[in-house]
């Protein structure tokens, strides 16, 4: 999720995120519900333990007004793995009407941001449940507990990175827990539906509105979710091996955006040169008619500022490389998750390493320069949010201030040195590895350590240790005349 704004300062402003409770309809329990987490350092209350999330069903009834709550049935498939007379889901910005469990009712109630559910029966190790909640999905928030739906011109699009997913639905929301989905939205007619993975089909839904429904064909973490209704077209396109393309834009802006659009392939093919097959069945860019401060990675249907890309003060090497930053996650950070979220390092890092080699290799911005920008600004930001792999909890009221300069190009300054170390040859099979073998899972900053080791048949603790964990940034191989100044900041690329 790259900041796209000119100014350093507005690159790194995110909507506050704060927690007001779900409404709810609390059924008397033996003991009062109490919220849950999976132990996450940076979300100590996200996700929930005792199942694991398989599939997602969504529904979603929009009205064509985007400041009335949606009606809304969510469907979860879970495998049990802890003995549970209480099941806790993440939702903290709705109404829930009614949750049935295995097809009959039961309790529930709120503590903090889960809602806890009480069913007749309890579950044991190894039980398949189906959980099923009627609830509401407000795209309205006070001002100070922004994200999950974005409104935009002309309807809805979701931001749910980091903890925002269960701001619009009830969910498992940890990026260590990902799950199939089946998204349907029923929107009047006049409106376009879309959401990540690809189109089943739509039918009418009678009172003049339409159903739409789409389903990921790889599990998906909660965080990374797309859905989006407005007025809007999409434009189809094929890219490399024959991979469908779909492109979500206002209407308005259809031939301005275009010449844009036309260089996702090449994009692609130029990702692919580098790590390997693109990982999922589909792919494409959703254009928002929206000031959100950032660009957002969404599984197969990454998030835009449609401002981006006619805002003039933008240069086009710089869009583009933004383009290529939000493609390159799809590889680092969706196909393979972070297991907690500080292995956030491991997406942005990637992510921001492929951005500025896509501006060295197509516009001549040149790696080195921005790497040691990056390094005269490294101790100032491990002093301000922690080492890139040990980043500091997010500040009160503003949960997305994980997304700090040094998950960005300080990460990327990790990997050069990592390449600086091992010589690009193993570099270059390392990244290609990743991807393949932490494939449609989640993994960790461990995981990535011994597979670096591995695969340049040296030990790399030591290496790995101090670049990711110390307080002072090591020496740079093959640059000893790197020095660390407060004075130095990275180039307008930088996130």
């Amino acid at each position: 999720m790259p900041y796209t704004s000119l100014s350093p300062l507005s690159r790194l402003r995110a909507a506050a995120v704060l927690a007001p409770a779900v409404s709810v309809c609390l059924i008397a329990a033996s003991a009062p519900p109490v919220p849950l987490g999976v132990g996450d350092r940076l979300f100590p209350h996200l996700g929930n333990p005792g199942y694991d999330v398989t599939a997602y069903d969504l529904s979603f009834t929009y009205s064509g007004r985007a400041t009335e709550p949606l009606r809304a049935v969510t469907t979860i498939d879970a495998r049990v793995t802890a003995d549970l007379d209480r099941i806790n889901l993440d939702f903290a910005h709705g109404t829930v009407d009614s949750v049935e469990v295995d097809g009959e009712p039961a309790g529930f109630g709120s503590a903090g941001e889960d809602l806890v559910i009480t069913p007749e029966d309890a579950l044991e190790e190894g039980d398949r449940t189906r959980i099923t909640v009627r609830h509401t999905s407000d795209p309205v928030y006070p001002e100070n507990r922004q994200g999950g739906w974005v409104r935009t011109a002309d309807g809805l699009a979701m931001a749910n990175q980091a903890d925002a997913a269960h701001l619009v639905f009830p969910c498992n929301d940890h990026p260590s827990d990902k799950a199939f989905f089946t998204v349907r939205v029923t929107a009047p007619d006049g409106y376009t539906a879309v959401a990540s993975g690809l189109p089943e089909g739509r039918y009418p839904a009678g009172d003049g509105a339409t159903t739409w429904t789409y389903r990921t064909r790889h599990p998906m973490a909660t965080e990374l979710a797309q859905v989006s209704v407005g007025r809007t077209t999409v434009l189809r396109r094929t890219g490399p091996h024959g991979l469908p393309l779909r492109d979500v834009v206002p209407t308005r802006y259809r031939t301005e955006l275009e010449p844009w659009l036309e260089k996702t392939p090449e994009q692609i093919a130029w990702m692919e040169s580098k790590v390997g097959q693109y990982p999922f069945e589909t792919y494409g860019l959703l254009m928002a008619d929206a000031s959100t401060g950032f660009e957002l990675e969404t599984q197969t249907l990454s998030l835009f500022e449609r401002k981006l890309f006619t805002e003039p003060a933008y240069p086009a090497w710089y869009v583009e490389s933004i383009m290529v930053h939000e493609l390159a996650h799809q590889w680092f950070g969706d196909s393979v998750s972070p297991r907690t979220w500080s292995d956030l390092w491991l997406n942005e890092g990637h992510a921001t390493w492929y951005e500025a080699l896509y501006a060295e290799e197509k516009a001549g911005r040149t790696l080195t320069a921005r790497m040691k920008a990056a390094y005269g600004a490294s101790d100032r930001w491990r002093a301000a949010g922690g080492p890139p792999a040990r980043p500091e909890p997010p500040k009160p009221g503003s949960k997305t201030s994980i997304f700090r300069p040094n998950v960005y190009d300080g990460s990327a300054l990790v990997l050069y040195a990592l390449r600086q170390t091992i010589g690009p040859p193993a570099f270059d099979r390392l990244e290609r590895a990743w991807v393949t073998r932490h494939r449609d899972s989640s993994a960790t900053t461990a995981d990535f350590v011994r597979l670096a080791s591995e695969v340049s048949g040296r030990d790399l603790d030591g290496f790995f240790d101090a670049w990711l964990h110390g307080e002072k940034t090591p020496p740079m191989p093959g640059h000893p005349d790197w020095k660390a100044t407060e004075a130095t900041t990275p180039p307008a690329a930088a996130k």
